[in-house]
């Protein structure tokens, strides 16, 4: 699942629109406060990873593993995939979360200013005042030199604050989340006539605009969030730029060597925490996604001759994961 901030989306019903990011304060953070980055971003065309083979009675399952972020000035050679695509008869789109509602887009877009508020802080606090001191004060230096003097972020909720501080990071750090992997698949697929199913998972809701202003007025313990998306920009950055150089070169023994820090899973059970979403049944959301998704590939799998699809690789080497969950009911897995 993307990752899943834009989840919070999910209850906001649309993506939050993000403050625009003002140049990175000139100003340099004492020296322990964050660890120099040595690993050097690859560029220019690459060939990616290799493909997981899921099989069963002579019936394949190709899988790509994905990584965010990437290197943003890779290109992506993507003739492997293409090729694959081209003689499959179903490429199976990545597992994701929709919200239904009857609306239409004139009144969706009315919601927007409600999405908004529900970004900020209940009673119109500010971060100082919802997290401990010691993570405010890491924050604060981590904000000079990644976002600068936008005040405004200083009123959201811990959650949103935190996301737009890493997405920032990201991006100064020579890497892109934007995806590079789905818009290729999307276009190889139609170019070459063969359907995509989607594995999500629909959640209605019936009276958005009622659910937007409880979640704008609930409260949210998402400190622990807050506190794991500050370390993986203290500390992990330069991980990260490993694990995208490794994709990008197809390295698949060093991605199993190198930690897949996810500080999502703990900011999504944050959200899942509030009353809000216990009412809109999302604890257990993550589970039901996965399990979506592996019906949809074995169905997949049982009448078609070759199958295309492409997963998080943190969710291919999970131990438990949907790869040894395939295992587990029969599969035989090739890795690349």
């Amino acid at each position: 699942m993307r990752r899943a901030i834009t989840a919070l989306a999910l209850l906001a019903l649309l993506p939050a629109a993000s403050a625009q990011t003002p140049p990175a304060a000139t100003q340099t953070p004492p020296a322990g406060d964050i660890r120099d980055m040595d690993t050097l971003v690859v560029t220019g065309e690459q060939p990616g990873p290799g493909l997981w083979k899921v099989m069963r009675g002579g019936h394949v399952l190709w899988i790509l593993g994905t990584v965010t972020p990437l290197p943003k000035d890779m290109t992506w050679l993507s003739r492997q995939v293409e090729t694959t695509i081209a003689d499959s008869q179903e490429v199976i789109a990545p597992p994701s979360v929709s919200l239904g509602t009857e609306l239409g887009m004139f009144r969706t877009m009315m919601l927007i200013p409600t999405a908004l508020k529900a970004r900020k802080n209940p009673d119109g606090k500010t971060l100082d005042e919802v997290v401990p001191a010691d993570l405010y004060a890491r924050w604060s230096v981590l904000k000079a030199r990644y976002i600068g003097r936008d005040g405004g972020v200083e009123k959201w909720r811990p959650i949103f604050a935190a996301q737009e501080l890493y997405e920032a990071a990201i991006k100064q750090s020579g890497m892109s989340l934007k995806g590079v992997v789905q818009p290729v698949v999307e276009k190889a697929a139609k170019q070459h006539g063969v359907p995509v199913t989607e594995a999500r998972v629909t959640l209605k809701i019936d009276d958005p605009k009622a659910t937007l202003k409880e979640f704008a007025d609930s409260a949210m313990d998402d400190r622990e969030c807050f506190a794991k998306t500050l370390s993986r920009i203290e500390t992990d950055l330069e991980a990260m730029r490993a694990r995208g150089n490794a994709w990008a070169v197809g390295d698949i023994a060093t991605l199993r060597t190198l930690p897949q820090g996810d500080q999502y899973r703990t900011c999504l059970e944050a959200l899942a925490a509030t009353g809000v979403a216990r009412r809109l049944n999302l604890g257990d959301l993550r589970q039901r996604v996965s399990a979506n998704w592996l019906a949809v590939a074995e169905e997949a799998i049982a009448k078609n001759n070759s199958t295309f699809a492409s997963l998080p690789v943190s969710d291919l080497l999970e131990n438990g994961g949907l790869l040894d969950r395939l295992r587990a009911a029969g599969y035989t897995v090739e890795d690349p």
